[in-house]
């Protein structure tokens, strides 16, 4: 019953968006699973008026990095962090325009269209994807895509696009072997057969990791299935993944005591760990009505699992055991029309996920639980967005989302457990919460090497169920965060080199933040970002490109006990420099870039009075060829990461109280990775 008075009542709202032209196209059509981009832009691609790049298959190919982190940290506006070693790209974060702390909750990871975040904290495991599935990865910045993807998508969106398959058989192998102990294997095969195109793939990756308790074992694999019709198609998907990583914990520096250069690859917590699995499946298919509208249809269902075993600063020891299952249904419709001789792409969604949250925490594995936290969230949301080409330089385009969220939450504390009496009951939670989100975009061409774009769009997050149960005393009833975005910037090609430039403002009211004084989650008084990111590259000749991207982020809290204050885990200013060189065409190819990363605040430091974490830069390389071998095609690769084998890290934990005194979390000096690979 409470399911059906959800989506009652979000039908009945439809009237807040019959006034738009409802529409849209997926960008490059059948070959996007379930992504609902709405593209105009001739030179860049994208949400019209959004910055958005798009980094094809061969770009992820020859970026001299070893996870999708590596290969996003090279975008403008981009910022990393990570703990444990960062190990395969485990517990590393995607920071988009600056939200420190909480920039996973604000940043939105999307898999063919279908978000990947969840309604906790545990972050979207990006190694679960494998590399060789993934077609392009499309960076969709600010909160343009709040319309069509919902909530979280206010420091941007990234949508990674799989391949689809081919109707030409085709196998491949890759193995790699390379420091820290890191081996590793993928195979992927693509064929047609019955009818019926099947594609899957398969990785294992193990490690001993860069320091002690550091060990990784990641194993995924995955299954897509299509089946063309007369009227459309038909898929089905299917996915596995498995992660059982070491937790070393911290190094402990103080004014007199450094385990960060007496001991830098040491463990404070020898027998921590976070392991976790998953698995995912998804149907649905296309049905093409006519000539201009197309009606698609998409299931999934995803289950997680996480157990770890943690130990704080304090001794006190921590176990947790926990399950969640998102369920989603997002139907919609795409239409394309021509109203007074005008181009217009429009479209029409539903989308709707239920989650279910269970979580035990004990202080040791087999206790009796002190707290039992259930939760569950239903959210229902009707979509519309239209982009219209008012001439063959000019386009306009508009979206409007209307969402609604039931979220119910309990505590069963258990004072008679081992070591009870520890934190506290939170009261329970029975919320409904309805949001909404717009977009208003243009572009214009004045030639086709040079173009405008602007936009301003309102976007919203829920706060996640670990963000209202931390802390000693708890805040189930934590208020959405909003904010406000306004961007504009140009893009062009002179010659051999493109350019793009965009400066944005956001202004945020509740944002969601840890307090240092209250030890919970609190919503802040009104922050802002700010910033200017750009990139661009040169064709010196042929086989010969630079490239390169500098950004400015400003991020500040706005008013307030803090007002003026940078917040910390974000860089002042970003930016890298690429070669790509063919030095011998096929056979013998360079990949080398340097990034750089300015100084940022620690964590926990809202006062900005601790130091700071240094800033660093990288350099990175990669020599990668391809022959013919027994008519099939081999192909190699080396890779070299912090090929100066700087000693650095990017992120730490400050006292609140006592100056010099932080626990920071050590990264990798110089590492090496080789591979080779066949296509059959």
């Amino acid at each position: 019953m409470r399911n059906m008075r959800l989506v009652s009542a979000l039908l009945a709202s439809t009237t807040l968006i019959t006034g738009l032209s409802l529409s849209a196209r997926a960008q490059d059509g059948a070959t996007t699973l379930s992504a609902v981009t709405v593209t105009a832009s001739r030179l860049g691609g994208g949400i019209t008026g959004a910055s958005t790049t798009v980094i094809d298959s061969e770009e992820i190919a020859r970026t001299p990095g070893d996870t999708l982190q590596d290969v996003l940290s090279r975008q403008p506006g981009i910022q990393t962090r990570s703990l444990f070693g960062g190990v395969a790209g485990t517990g590393t974060t995607i920071d988009m325009r600056g939200f420190g702390a909480s920039a996973g909750a604000n940043t939105l990871i999307l898999l063919n269209g279908r978000r990947l975040n969840d309604i906790d904290l545990s972050g979207v495991d990006l190694a679960a994807i494998p590399k060789s599935s993934i077609q392009r990865i499309e960076v969709i910045r600010g909160n343009a895509a709040a319309v069509l993807y919902g909530d979280g998508a206010v420091g941007g969106a990234i949508n990674i696009i799989t391949a689809t398959p081919s109707g030409q058989p085709q196998y491949s192998v890759d193995l790699g072997i390379g420091t820290l102990g890191q081996r590793e294997a993928n195979v992927a095969s693509r064929l047609n057969a019955g009818g019926f195109d099947f594609s899957g793939y398969a990785g294992f990756i193990n490690s001993d990791g860069y320091r002690d308790n550091n060990k990784l074992l990641e194993r995924n694999a995955s299954l897509e299935i299509r089946r063309l019709m007369d009227f459309g198609e038909l898929y089905v998907t299917a996915g596995v993944d498995e992660q059982q990583l070491g937790a070393p914990g911290a190094r402990r520096v103080t004014l007199t005591s450094d385990l960060m250069a007496s001991d830098r690859k040491g463990a404070t917590t020898p027998f921590d760990f976070s392991n976790r699995s998953g698995q995912n499946m998804a149907l649905g298919g296309t049905y093409e009505i006519n000539d201009a509208l197309e009606l698609t249809i998409d299931a999934g269902a995803r289950r997680k699992e996480q157990h770890a075993n943690f130990r704080d600063s304090g001794g006190f020891h921590s176990y947790v055991d926990t399950e969640l299952t998102t369920l989603s249904f997002t139907p919609r419709l795409n239409w394309q029309a021509r109203p007074f001789d005008l181009p217009l792409n429009s479209i029409l969604g539903f989308d709707y996920y239920q989650s279910s949250y269970s979580s035990y925490r004990q202080r040791e594995a087999g206790d009796t639980p002190i707290h039992r936290y259930t939760a569950a969230q239903d959210s229902a949301a009707l979509y519309g967005q239209s982009t219209l080409n008012v001439t063959k330089d000019t386009a306009l385009s508009g979206g409007l989302r209307y969402q609604r969220s039931e979220t119910t939450a309990r505590d069963a504390f258990n004072t008679n457990a081992p070591g009870g009496g520890f934190g506290s009951q939170v009261r329970p939670l029975d919320d409904v919460d309805p949001n909404w989100a717009a977009h208003l975009g243009a572009e214009h061409h004045f030639m086709p090497e040079l173009g405008v774009f602007a936009r301003m769009g309102r976007s919203f997050r829920l706060a996640t169920l670990d963000e209202r149960i931390g802390g000693p005393t708890a805040n189930f009833r934590l208020k959405t965060q909003t904010s406000m975005d306004y961007e504009a910037g140009f893009e062009g090609r002179i010659g051999p080199a493109d350019y793009r430039i965009s400066a944005y403002y956001m202004e945020l009211e509740n944002e969601i933040h840890y307090s240092p004084a209250t030890f919970n989650n609190i919503n802040l008084d009104p922050t802002r970002r700010r910033g200017i990111e750009s990139s661009g590259s040169y064709r010196v000749m042929d086989g010969v490109k630079l490239r390169g991207a500098l950004a400015y982020t400003e991020s500040e809290f706005r008013e307030g006990r803090y007002a003026g204050n940078r917040v910390p885990l974000v860089s002042n200013w970003t930016g890298s420099l690429g070669l790509s060189w063919d030095i011998l065409p096929k056979y013998l190819l360079l990949d080398i870039d340097t990034r750089f990363v300015g100084n940022r605040r620690m964590d926990n430091d809202q006062s900005n009075f601790q130091p700071t974490i240094p800033a660093y830069a990288l350099v990175d390389l990669r020599l990668s060829g391809k022959l013919d071998v027994f008519d099939n095609s081999a192909r190699w690769s080396f890779l070299v990461q912090n090929l100066l084998d700087r000693d650095y890290y990017n992120y730490s934990v400050a006292s609140s109280t006592t100056f010099g005194t932080y626990n920071a979390y050590p990264l990798p000096g110089r590492t090496a990775m080789a591979r080779i690979g066949m296509d059959f």
